[in-house]
C-alpha cells in the first residue's frame, strides 16, 4: 500500500476514529488503525471490539493494498508535523516508512488479516433525522446514564424511536432524563435500543449542530451512525430498559418557578460547603421564597435566600446538589418549572414554556 495526503486531511480522519482505539488492550491488533486503500480514497477503521468507527480521506492513490498501522504513534506524529506538509505512506505487512518533507518514520506494522470487522447492519431498519437533533437528544440526556452498574441496562442511553417521535432516555437509578422530538420517522411501529455509553459518547463527539442529516440504522444487536465521511458501528446493549414513564411524577401540587440561571448559580455557591460524598442540599419553599441550605462535617454552613414564583404548601426537601445542577444545565429555557408532591417523592424538572425535555430527580434525607 503507498499514497500521498496532505497533513489537515489524513489528520482529521485519525481524529475521528481514535477516541475508540484504547490503551491498553487485550489483542495487540487493537491498538492498530487499519488503512485501506481503494481508487483515490483511504478507509481508517479502528475498534475495540465493542465499538467500530471508519472515516474516509481523499488520497492519492500510489498503490492499493491494506495494512495496519500503531494508532496512537500515526497520530501524535501526524499532529507533530506542521500545517499544510504533505505525507506520503508505504506500508507492508510488517513495516511502514512514513515521509514528509525531511522528516522520516518507520512503524512497525501487523498483519491486515488480523484485524477484527464488524460488519455492517444490513437488514435493520433507517431513521433519518438532522445531527443537530441527534447531538440534542444526547446532551439533554447522557449525563443521567450509569457508570459501570451492575444493572447493565443503565449504562447506556435508550433510543425510542415511534411513528411521529424520536425519544432519548437515561435514568443512573437515583435521576432520570428524557428528551424527544416530533419527527415523521416512517416507522410503523416503536422500536427501544439499548446504545452502550461509550458509542453515545463517541456519537457526540462527532455530531455537529448543523442541518446535515445522519441515517441511523438499527439492526439486530447492532445500530450503524453514517455521517458521510465517519461511520460508527456498535453493539447494543442486550436487556430490558426500566418502565421510564411510570417514574415520571404527575399531579404534583407544589409548582416553582424561577429564573435558571439565578438559581443555578445560587446552587453552585451553596455546594461549595456540601458534604463531599452525599451532595445534599436543602431546598425550602414558603411562600415566594427559596432557601437553599447546605453542611458538612467540618461543622461549616451555606444559605441563599432567592424570590421565586410558588404555588402550594410550604414543603423542605434535600437533593443531590449535582442532579439539580446537571438538569438545569441541560435546559434552554431562560425559567425553568420544578413541580413537587411532598419530602420523600420525586421532583420533576422541565422548562417553562418547553415540556420536550424533563428530568427527574430522587429526594434525599438530610
Amino acid at each position: 500500500m503507498k499514497l500521498q495526503v496532505g497533513r489537515n486531511e489524513l489528520l482529521s480522519a485519525l481524529s475521528a476514529v481514535i477516541g475508540v482505539v484504547e490503551r491498553r488492550q487485550t489483542l495487540p491488533v487493537l491498538s492498530n488503525f487499519l488503512l485501506e486503500l481503494k481508487d483515490d480514497e483511504l478507509v481508517v477503521t479502528g475498534t475495540d471490539l465493542e465499538i467500530e468507527l471508519q472515516a474516509r480521506a481523499r488520497v492519492q492513490n500510489l498503490a492499493p493494498g491494506r495494512a495496519t498501522l500503531p494508532a496512537r504513534k500515526l497520530f501524535d506524529i501526524c499532529r507533530g508535523l506542521p500545517e499544510g506538509a504533505e505525507i506520503s505512506i508505504d506500508a507492508g505487512s510488517e513495516k511502514a516508512q512514513l515521509k514528509s518533507g525531511r522528516s522520516r518514520y518507520s512503524l512497525a506494522c501487523l498483519r491486515a488479516e488480523e484485524f477484527p470487522a464488524m460488519g455492517r447492519v444490513d437488514d435493520g431498519r433507517t431513521l433519518t433525522l438532522q445531527r443537530r437533533q441527534l447531538k440534542t437528544l444526547i446532551e439533554k440526556t447522557q449525563f443521567a446514564m450509569a457508570q459501570q452498574d451492575v444493572r447493565y441496562y443503565l449504562n447506556g442511553m435508550l433510543l425510542e424511536v415511534s411513528p411521529q417521535r424520536v425519544r432519548s432516555v437515561a435514568t443512573d437509578g437515583h435521576r432520570l432524563a428524557l428528551s424527544e422530538i416530533d419527527l415523521e420517522t416512517g416507522f410503523d411501529a416503536p422500536s427501544q435500543v439499548i446504545v452502550p455509553r461509550k458509542a453515545v459518547l463517541e456519537l457526540q463527539r462527532l455530531l455537529d449542530a448543523s442541518e446535515d442529516s445522519v441515517q441511523v440504522k438499527i439492526g439486530a444487536g447492532q445500530i450503524e451512525a453514517d455521517l458521510d465521511a465517519v461511520r460508527m458501528t456498535s453493539k447494543l446493549i442486550d436487556g430490558r430498559f426500566p418502565d421510564y414513564e411510570r417514574v415520571v411524577p404527575e399531579g404534583g401540587d407544589k409548582r416553582l418557578e424561577a429564573d435558571r440561571e439565578t438559581v443555578r448559580r445560587a446552587l453552585v455557591r451553596t455546594a461549595i460547603l456540601s458534604n463531599e460524598k452525599f451532595r445534599g442540599v436543602r431546598l425550602s419553599l414558603d411562600g415566594d421564597k427559596l432557601t437553599l441550605q447546605t453542611h458538612n462535617p467540618e461543622h461549616e454552613e451555606a444559605e441563599e435566600e432567592l424570590e421565586v414564583g410558588f404555588e402550594g404548601s410550604a414543603i423542605e426537601i434535600g437533593f443531590n446538589v449535582n442532579y439539580l445542577l446537571d438538569a438545569l444545565g441541560a435546559l434552554d429555557d431562560e425559567r425553568f418549572v420544578m413541580e413537587l408532591k411532598n419530602a420523600d417523592s420525586s421532583g420533576l424538572i422541565h422548562g417553562a414554556g418547553d415540556g420536550s425535555s424533563k428530568y427527574v430527580v430522587m429526594p434525599m434525607r438530610l
